[in-house]
């Protein structure tokens, strides 16, 4: 996807894999800084936010990065898993704006998405996972951070049109949590159900909730792609769903961190077009879009 916009902005730049199955492998990479940006998954993304020297507001809220950009040798954690969600959700069509929306999971993935999730204008949110203390958890320090960034900064506006700003995030939005066994009647009448879970990377992982709650006037999205059908895709289109996989998430999580190459080294050849992006990148990945 990367090398394709590369060319196609006449840039010399290489994207490749680099194998460093130890972590003293991958501190040491790290710690040359002999790269422009990297891409970092599951369960790496606490690290790399720990590694870097300044913390976008997306790494820091989510408590890890997916993408390190080296500026001048000052490594910048940024996280752009929520952008890229619910973008390629927007760009399917669907509407965040006054819905209840539940997020699935209480990892880095999980709390980018929310926070993406409610710049985009729902009713209320509900985060569940495993455990309602853990979710507990993870929500007030979510909210005790978006608060203490509201008190401190200027507001940071809207990414995008008809989007809430920060502060407008923190004294709108409803928040809820719960676990999947307690926040059953919450799954049943989401609008909006994201799984930012893994379940469905490993052979028999079952669904992270009882799929019976599922209606077919609900859109459901899952992280997965490329390993088969989840139990959860299973389940959706079994109900009559509106689903959709993970595919276009990672094409507009691409699309962002290119805006962020863009800006972090002022190259004007990257100010390309959004859909024209995404449109380069889903064609070079095979992806339909």
């Amino acid at each position: 996807m990367y090398n394709a916009v590369f060319k196609r902005a006449g840039l010399p730049w290489v994207y490749g894999a680099r194998d460093l199955p130890e972590p003293a492998q991958a501190e040491r990479f790290l710690a040359e800084r002999d790269f422009l940006s990297i891409n970092i998954t599951t369960p790496y993304k606490p690290a790399a936010l720990a590694a870097a020297d300044v913390q976008a507001a997306s790494a820091r809220l989510a408590h890890g990065a997916n993408v390190l950009a080296n500026k001048g040798g000052t490594l910048i954690a940024y996280n752009t898993d929520g952008q890229g969600c619910v973008a390629s959700l927007e760009r399917e069509g669907v509407t965040f704006k006054g819905a209840s929306v539940v997020v699935c999971g209480t990892g880095p993935t999980s709390l980018s998405i929310l926070h993406a999730v409610a710049q985009a204008g729902p009713a209320e949110v509900v985060l569940v996972g495993r455990s309602v203390e853990r979710s507990h958890e993870v929500l007030r320090t979510y909210a005790d951070e978006l608060g203490g960034m509201v008190g401190r900064i200027v507001d940071m506006p809207a990414l995008r049109e008809h989007h809430l700003s920060f502060a407008e995030v923190y004294k709108q939005v409803n928040f809820r949590y719960g676990s999947y066994d307690t926040s059953r009647q919450a799954i049943a009448g989401a609008d909006i159900i994201i799984d930012a879970t893994p379940l469905g990377m490993n052979e028999g992982d079952g669904a992270p909730f009882d799929t019976a709650l599922l209606r077919a006037d609900q859109t459901v999205f899952d992280v997965v792609y490329g390993h088969g059908e989840t139990a959860l895709a299973a389940a959706a289109r079994e109900a009559g769903c509106t689903f959709f996989d993970g595919a276009g998430m990672l094409v507009g999580q691409a699309v962002v961190t290119v805006g962020i190459l863009r800006d972090i080294t002022e190259t004007a050849a990257l100010d390309i077009p959004e859909d024209e992006l995404f449109a380069i990148m889903a064609d070079a990945a095979g992806f339909d879009r």
